[in-house]
């Protein structure tokens, strides 16, 4: 009987495991990311990971780079205590909403390529993203130990904010003497830019995905740049280059043949000079110039008289 009741739950898992394994191929939004790390997440959760303990989540390799760990709490401990998962820092007097016995915790750091997601999908035209995204999100467990139906739930901080805090992420792009700002990436597709508290900490008032960013104007908006703007602006260049090249051979090929022609004008000239042209008919012919001989008088030897 045992066997027949875990065998929906090993078929839903079996299911649920392959369907994630075909999302994570082709993840494009911020909130499928979550999803997937969500299922990977329960998949992975066992009977002996204790609650109050942070536990290392393996992710598989179409997922290299995120890293993932979850800790579980009761949540009237959670409030009373408060807690600290790897960046987030959760101050005494956090509400989870609606607790539920119970709670998971999850913090994501989405590292370098995975962090690009959220500057695809949010609008941060003229801004850059200089660290990684850190995101924190809750989920029900109660007494279900193979949390076979979840859903996430609220994080509220009351009396003291939570803190992020971003010196021990990967190493931070150099800013260059600018300060940073904290951005809140919401789930209503909007960011929310605020001062830091201090160098590389940020504080938020409830659960979801953080980071930081430089103001940089002059770094074109990528998404406004499509790739068949691109062909085409190429195709027109090229065509340009090509016109231009054109017409500086035609100019140079018009110059050589004038001065061809200026050169055989002034040959047919010198030769005119030389020898005068004359008409016989209604043909020209060169004659030679007239050489006159100079005529000497002739003296004739006669006999003297006799």
């Amino acid at each position: 009987m045992g066997f027949l009741f875990s065998l929906p739950f090993l078929l839903l898992s079996v299911a649920s495991l392959l369907t994630s394994k075909a999302q994570a191929q082709g993840i494009k939004s911020a909130r499928l990311l979550d999803l997937v790390i969500r299922d990977f997440t329960l998949q992975s959760y066992g009977n002996y990971f204790r609650t109050g303990k942070l536990h290392t989540i393996h992710l598989p390799k179409n997922l290299s780079g995120i890293n993932v760990h979850t800790i579980r709490f009761r949540c009237g401990s959670l409030r009373r205590y408060g807690a600290k998962v790897k960046e987030f820092q959760l101050g005494v007097g956090v509400i989870v909403h609606p607790c539920v016995e119970r709670v998971l915790l999850v913090a994501q750091d989405l590292g370098k390529n995975w962090s690009s997601i959220y500057y695809d999908n949010y609008e941060l035209s003229g801004y850059q993203l200089i660290s990684p995204v850190l995101g924190l999100l809750a989920y029900n467990a109660g007494d279900d130990l193979n949390l076979s139906t979840p859903f996430e739930v609220g994080i509220q901080a009351s009396e003291k904010p939570i803190t992020i805090d971003f010196s021990n992420t990967t190493r931070i792009s150099s800013t260059k003497g600018v300060i940073p700002l904290c951005a809140s990436f919401g789930h209503d597709g909007k960011v929310t830019l605020s001062n830091q508290v201090s160098h590389h900490l940020c504080v938020a008032m409830g659960h979801g995905h953080f980071g930081l960013v430089i103001e940089s104007p002059l770094i074109p908006d990528r998404k406004r740049v499509s790739r068949w703007k691109l062909v085409v602006g190429s195709s027109i260049g090229a065509a340009l280059g090509v016109f231009l090249l054109g017409l500086l051979l035609v100019a140079i090929f018009v110059k050589v043949k004038k001065k061809a022609r200026l050169e055989e004008l002034e040959r047919r000239a010198y030769e005119e000079e030389a020898l005068q042209v004359s008409m016989v008919g209604h043909v020209r012919a060169l004659t030679a110039p007239v050489t006159r001989t100079v005529p000497t008088i002739e003296h004739e030897c006669r006999p003297p008289f006799s």
